[in-house]
């Protein structure tokens, strides 16, 4: 049966058609689960009383709906597991093809699915249950791209695919934004309450069906076929021993997605927040700015990439997770002193924070052998996600509600300083160390190439 799922290996020696496939199949779906996880939160004050009701004892349908929100964090490490075991057991192509399209039908289930008026409380269960499924599917969803980019690229371009494939993370950010100021100004506030919202989760239902069909046509990793062919029956170690003997991987993988999501989270998604408690700027206009430093991250993404597969990773690495542990304090000095502009700051930090994710895809899938590659990391990355990044505007809520807002660039610079020890703890991992000399080598042997 695995055999018929994963027919068609990429080859070594590729042509670059074939490569744009695989790099296409790994990019569409980060754009879609990052568009299908922005359009949950930016429509959820406009579907929240459909679903959830207008609450009782002070507790709000808006606040409901963004406690299911944040439940699909909670799926995510368990996703990863599930996921990432069919990904390194049955392909990198069915585990890419299966977790699309639950989100997809996820998808399609919100937009289908009948309000509190038609069937009562059962809205919100099922709102819930979905939110779960598709943070399944999410979860298995990353480290699966990771493992297929890292085994398709060719090495002298690894870090401009691994930029393309994340920057689809920023790609679906600036398309949610966008169907929403399309919704508004075509059905206005009031349609979007009455029903309108559901647009959004039926394009979200179709971006995730024309994922599908563009992975089901990509070739599976050539890699994973060679791995799979060394592989005993039953010969995978337990998860657990996964963990204990790729241990300086799993280290370094958690220290990556520390410095990754923490910061994403907060110059990002919290920044305008976090001005306008400092009474620097309100947070509509601040807001309103930040589809340009998306635009700016994404950039910075593809500029990094390249400059990775040109100078080395160790060297663009070094500097570009260094700046942030001097220049976050600094900055977030000068915007509460009001001797740095808001959109300046903002600019800065998602720049630094675009280093990091640039890089991260193959970085993390290096430092797993194959066969174990996509739970491997996967797991580490989703638990990590769920514990600091998916808890980040909480606790800046919390520190600010208890005048604690100042530990907030501490506690930033703390984590955004994960990427530059993992690059120490990563050269503790052979396969890394191995994959890097690999590239080297390869960008000799082929002068002139970038």
């Amino acid at each position: 049966m695995t055999d018929h799922i994963d027919s068609t290996p990429a080859r070594d020696g590729v042509q670059d058609g074939g490569r744009r496939r695989e790099l296409a199949a790994a990019t569409v779906g980060s754009v879609v689960e990052s568009f299908d996880w922005n359009i949950y939160a930016v429509l959820a004050p406009y579907f929240a009383a459909d679903l959830f009701g207008h609450g009782k004892g002070g507790v709000s349908g808006v606040l409901a709906a963004y406690a299911t929100f944040a439940v699909g964090f909670v799926a995510r490490p368990v996703g990863s597991y599930l996921i990432g075991r069919l990904s390194d057991t049955r392909g990198r192509r069915f585990a890419l093809s299966l977790g699309m399209a639950v989100i997809a039908v996820a998808s399609l289930g919100i937009a289908a699915m009948p309000g509190q008026r038609t069937i009562g409380a059962w809205a919100a269960v099922l709102a819930v249950v979905v939110r779960v499924v598709q943070g399944l599917a999410f979860g298995g969803e990353a480290p699966s791209v990771a493992a297929y980019v890292t085994e398709t690229a060719p090495p002298r371009h690894r870090f401009a695919f691994s930029s393309v494939s994340y920057g689809g993370i920023i790609l679906g950010s600036l398309l949610s934004f966008g169907v929403l100021t399309l919704l508004i100004h075509t059905i206005g506030k009031s349609g979007l309450e009455n029903g309108g919202w559901r647009w959004g989760f039926l394009v979200a239902a179709l971006l995730g069906l024309g994922a599908v069909w563009v992975r089901r046509a990509a070739p599976e990793s050539a890699e994973f076929h060679r791995a799979r062919a060394g592989v005993r029956p039953g010969g995978r170690p337990p998860f657990l021993r996964t963990l204990r003997d790729h241990r300086w991987a799993v280290l370094t993988v958690f220290l990556n997605t520390l410095g990754g999501t923490v910061g994403y989270y907060f110059a990002l998604t919290y920044l305008p927040q976090y001005a306008a408690a400092y009474h620097v700027i309100d947070k509509e206009r601040a807001a309103s700015f930040m589809t340009v430093v998306l635009a700016m991250v994404l950039a910075t993404m593809l500029l990094t990439g390249a400059a990775a597969d040109r100078f080395g990773l160790l060297p663009v690495a070094r500097i570009g997770f260094g700046l942030p542990i001097p220049l976050v304090g600094i900055l977030l000095a000068g915007l509460r002193g009001g001797w740095l502009p808001f959109q300046l700051v903002a600019v800065l930090l998602g720049m630094m924070v675009a280093t990091v994710l640039g890089t991260l895809n193959v970085f993390t899938g290096l430092l797993f052998p194959t066969e174990v590659r996509a739970v491997g990391l996967g797991v580490v990355n989703a638990a990590t996600i769920a514990a600091f990044g998916g808890t980040f505007p909480l606790l800046a809520e919390w520190l600010d509600h208890h005048d604690g807002l100042g530990v907030i660039p501490v506690y930033v610079t703390i984590c955004t300083a994960g990427p530059a020890l993992g690059l120490l703890t990563a050269m503790r991992v052979p396969s890394f160390t191995a994959a890097l000399r690999e590239a080297e080598a390869d960008v000799q042997r082929t002068p002139g190439t970038a």
